[in-house]
């Protein structure tokens, strides 16, 4: 049973071959057994869980249920729920339990959906192999001594042990489609704006947007059309009208052109990863694609802009948590001041310390036009580089990371080494486009690799629909750890 797609589970529910209530118990019984060894999940409350799924049975009997009601899907610790605690894996919100509940979540959960749990991550979302958590490091259930990819590592590894059908996940700078890639799943960043950021813990707020990670490029379709929607409690969701994403699932291939940024396979990308984009290059060929040479010459500023802007929009969010109305207070201070500085050394973990630094030097006096501003106008030149390209191919393919998922703690003692293995996905969200990663293949050593496909301003279906044409000429998406 917990083999199933998410659109299968949906057929099997509507068909009433199984409950939701018994659905969700074998999920949770599955988690119990498998979750100690890979430390996916960090929070579940299964009296929740069951009694959301007998409120979609009941949904599901009375003829007028949505079609993915009692489908179960596990959640990032970066979405707040109701009465949940919501803590995005850091110290500083271990005991915060959420007044509210995201859009994007209760989106889900008016569909009839069935949240089982609270995924692992980087702490507030910073890191690519999700070892900053302050519960411990995720484990990648093909081979558990590597990392899962962060910061949606948790979601990508529960989704690949078969822990959950679907699961949210959130992209600031390639955080769905990294560790989608490093466990044979399907995930999408959606353009900008989107999926509401409302009731999603802020980490870089002009780059952060949520999106569904799932088996197959169908599965996120079938979320996305559930999870999209304009909100006026987000002020930077777009007011656009409700679309179906899963219209060009079965639109040919044919005719379709295909670039290939030639800065994207030179030095530094693996073999074996530049072998795994062949796969998918020979599978367009096939389906009637042409593939054609483009440019991104900004790619290699990419990563100092990224880091630059998300740092500094990293040291203004964080700088809500000072102990005074919720989060970790220091037990022992001398005055105001002093449970400020203590309460955030405490509370937040090195990486975020580091970023905070970054962030708050490179905003300081005598910095901010040297670096903060030069950052804008490279993110501007790397928009215009991805505009210039579009008016040449339709759809680009490209690598999510230039090697398969690393050993764990390998990166933990170069983070420069760490930020540049998001070479291939931040300039994605420097420009705000919609990118998804779909497996491709695996590694000599049994690893998942997966290629990425981006598009133009609001394509996700045409994205949703090349890759669903792969998935149907090729297995590696059903392939399960063993």
């Amino acid at each position: 049973m917990l083999r199933h797609t998410l659109k299968q589970a949906s057929q099997l529910l509507q068909n009433k071959h199984i409950s939701a209530t018994e659905l969700a118990q074998e999920y949770l019984s599955a988690i119990n057994a498998a979750n100690p060894a890979l430390n996916a999940y960090v929070r579940l409350d299964p009296e929740a869980t069951l009694a959301q799924a007998r409120a979609a049975d009941q949904r599901i009997a009375q003829g007028d249920a949505h079609p993915l009601a009692g489908v179960p899907f596990a959640l990032k610790d970066i979405f707040c729920q109701q009465g949940w605690h919501s803590s995005c894996c850091s110290k500083t919100l271990d005991n915060f339990v959420a007044p509210y509940t995201a859009t994007v979540v209760q989106n889900l959960l008016d569909c009839g959906m069935v949240a089982l749990g609270r995924t692992n991550m980087d702490e507030f979302a910073m890191g690519s192999a999700n070892e900053t958590s302050f519960y411990g490091a995720c484990k990648n259930p093909w081979h558990p001594q590597h990392t899962p990819g962060g910061s949606s590592g948790g979601s990508a590894a529960a989704v690949a042990a078969r822990l959950a059908p679907a699961a949210l996940g959130s992209d600031t700078g390639g955080s769905i489609r990294q560790p989608a890639s490093h466990c044979g799943i399907t995930g999408l960043k959606p353009t900008y704006g989107t999926v509401s950021r409302y009731g999603m813990v802020a980490y870089a707020s002009s780059f952060d947007q949520a999106g569904p990670m799932a088996q197959t490029a169908e599965d996120c379709a079938l979320l996305l059309n559930a999870m999209a929607s304009s909100d006026p409690l987000d002020s930077t969701s777009l007011e656009r009208g409700k679309e179906d994403y899963t219209r060009d699932l079965n639109r040919p291939l044919k005719g379709l052109k295909v670039g290939l940024p030639k800065e994207y396979f030179g030095e530094g990308l693996d073999a074996q990863v530049a072998s795994a984009l062949q796969n998918v290059i020979n599978l367009l060929h096939q389906a009637g694609a042409q593939t054609i040479d483009v440019s991104l010459p900004q790619t290699e500023l990419s990563i100092p802009a990224y880091y630059v802007l998300a740092s500094a929009e990293a040291s203004t969010n964080l700088s809500r948590y000072d102990g005074v109305r919720y989060g970790h207070r220091a037990a022992r201070f001398a005055d105001l001041e002093e449970m400020y500085s203590h309460s955030r050394a405490e509370g937040f973990g090195s990486e975020v310390k580091r970023r905070i630094m970054i962030g708050t030097y490179v905003l300081s006096h005598g910095y901010y036009d040297a670096y903060y501003v030069k950052a804008q106008k490279l993110r501007r030149m790397v928009a215009d580089d991805f505009r210039n390209a579009f008016a040449q191919c339709d759809v680009i393919l490209a690598p999510n990371a230039p090697t398969a998922a690393p050993l764990l703690g390998s990166s933990s003692d170069n983070p420069v080494q760490a930020y540049l293995s998001d070479i291939y996905t931040v300039s994605v969200n420097l420009a705000g486009l919609p990118a998804l990663s779909l497996p491709a293949g695996q590694t000599n050593a049994g690893l998942p690799v997966g290629v990425q496909l981006v598009g133009t301003h609001f394509a996700e279906a045409a994205l949703l629909g090349i890759a669903h044409q792969i998935q149907q000429q090729s297995d590696w998406h059903t392939l399960m750890p063993g």
